[in-house]
């Protein structure tokens, strides 16, 4: 994933990467409550701010599929390097709170963006490769932010699973996320992360928290075994207020907005392997039926989405940057059927009608196929991939020249006004994809068509894997439950003697 255009001292993953360099080494230092700094972490889009929200989601979504599917990134050799990567995220998350703490009052949501009532130099005014930042780098806090923190209890969760064999760091990842969940469920700060937030909303407006308080307790559970997070889990009432059974198509297509989708099929995972029956059976059910028909509501003959003509389904809804949701969709998609082939089922049902596994293989494996190229533009929308693809792309870093001079912050302007190809190619990132035409223009100014996020890109390696079929086949199902504890008595012991 060279798409995640890391900050600070550069990890040695990104070291063969000629056109970048360390960055951002100053993060958090100017802030003197920030004991330590926010040197780090990844830089989101085509722009040099560090969104906590989306870059906490990628983690947590690298860490699902390398839980699922270990032996898939072993086969290929890129085990250790998607550690790296998530390890480089979640060191720099736990960096944004007292994470020695076990109870906080914030969080640093957010470095960069536009200066408190200012137009002059800053994240956004500027064009320069963050190699070249020298304007003055804000750092947003939020005294509340149950979505902020349910994602990064969920990040930390998953990584823990996936640094099992680290011990020490898997117990610190475990401890910061009881500790930001902690925080999300504090009612006196239940209030949206981006709430109000001038700086924040505009990019990432979170729409509601409860599919978080779904996705961390779910992920808490895997990460601890401990049975109160399943109960929150499971309580009517998350569900009820996240409109998880509303059945509409906004709340059936993950993004980093919403977490529904894969929150339910994480729990249903629980009911289709381990079975823990009463008192979670109920809730458990009925997040199963609901997958399915998430599932259902992906297939075209069901007519739940619009597609576009070429064969892409408008997962969004006709909203710009369609392909991120395009690729989470995939990857649902294509880990239920993995989960069905691991228990030998061979199909579910639509309503009254049986459906065979392979039609949502089949469709899973479509979209990733128009994603690299098998589209009515004939392009991949993958850079580096195939010999067809965005040379526009709309980021700072692969825009401006590695030809060792400064750019001003108005003077780098004269790369994204260029019309021509990006000097450095931002290998594996996928662009924010077609219009609802089928139609894609390759124009750096268009960030709509041309621009990568961190958020998609996660998605994107998750389907890929999933739908490898070179790397191996299924997941492993035992490593996500190594930290729970048998949820009724598998062996009871005998009764005690009998006494007169």
């Amino acid at each position: 994933m060279n798409s995640l255009h890391a900050a600070g001292k550069l990890p040695k993953s990104q070291y063969s990467i000629g056109w970048r360099g360390n960055s951002g080494l100053t993060d958090g230092l100017n802030d003197a409550t920030v004991k330590e700094g926010l040197v780090g972490g990844y830089y989101d889009s085509g722009v040099n701010v560090k969104y906590h929200f989306p870059m906490a989601f990628a983690m947590t979504m690298l860490s699902w599929s390398v839980i699922e599917y270990r032996y898939k990134y072993e086969n290929i050799g890129e085990y250790n390097h998607v550690r790296d990567l998530i390890k480089w995220g979640t060191d720099y998350l736990l960096l944004t709170f007292n994470s020695s703490a076990t109870k906080i009052d914030k969080i640093y949501c957010q470095v960069g963006g536009h200066l408190n009532g200012s137009v002059t130099p800053d994240d956004y005014t500027c064009w320069q490769k963050p190699e070249d930042m020298d304007y003055p780098r804000i750092t947003q806090s939020c005294s509340t932010g149950p979505d902020l923190a349910g994602e990064m209890a969920a990040a930390f969760a998953a990584a823990s699973i996936v640094f099992q064999d680290n011990v020490d760091y898997s117990k610190t990842l475990i401890k910061g996320a009881k500790t930001v969940f902690a925080f999300a469920r504090d009612p006196g700060r239940r209030n949206r992360y981006s709430r109000g937030n001038p700086y924040i909303a505009p990019y990432y407006n979170s729409t509601g928290y409860y599919d978080e308080y779904m996705w961390g307790g779910a992920w808490l559970f895997y990460a601890t075994g401990n049975i109160s997070y399943l109960s929150l889990a499971t309580n009517p009432g998350i569900p009820r207020n996240a409109k998880a059974f509303y059945m509409k198509p906004t709340t059936s297509v993950l993004s980093w907005d919403n977490k529904l989708p894969a929150a339910m099929l994480l729990l249903t995972r629980l009911r289709i392997f381990l079975n823990p029956g009463y008192p979670y059976e109920d809730m458990l059910q009925m997040y199963h039926n609901v997958t399915g028909l998430n599932m259902c509501s992906y297939l075209k003959t069901y007519h739940v989405f619009n597609w576009t003509r070429g064969g892409m389904i408008r997962a969004n809804l006709g909203q710009p940057q369609p392909l991120q949701y395009v690729a989470n969709t995939a990857f649902l998609a294509s880990l239920f059927v993995d989960y069905m082939n691991a228990t030998g089922v061979p199909g579910w049902y639509c309503g009254t009608n049986y459906v065979s596994a392979d039609v949502l293989r089949s469709f899973a494996s479509s979209q990733m196929d128009y994603i690299l190229g098998k589209n009515p533009m004939n392009m991949s929308y993958v850079v580096g991939y195939g010999s067809r693809y965005p040379r526009h792309v709309h980021h700072r870093g692969a825009s401006t020249p590695n030809d060792n001079k400064y750019y001003t912050c108005k003077g780098g302007w004269e790369w994204h006004d260029s019309k021509n190809p990006n000097p450095n190619n931002i290998i594996g990132a996928m662009v924010g994809g077609p219009d609802q035409n089928d139609q894609y223009h390759d124009v750096r100014t268009s960030p709509n068509f041309t621009e990568p996020t961190m958020a998609g890109n996660a998605g994107l390696v998750a389907a890929l894997v999933s739908l490898s079929s070179t790397a191996g086949h299924g997941i492993d199902i035992n490593t996500i439950f190594s930290a729970v504890p048998p949820l009724y008595p598998q062996n009871p012991p005998p009764p005690p003697p009998w006494k007169p």
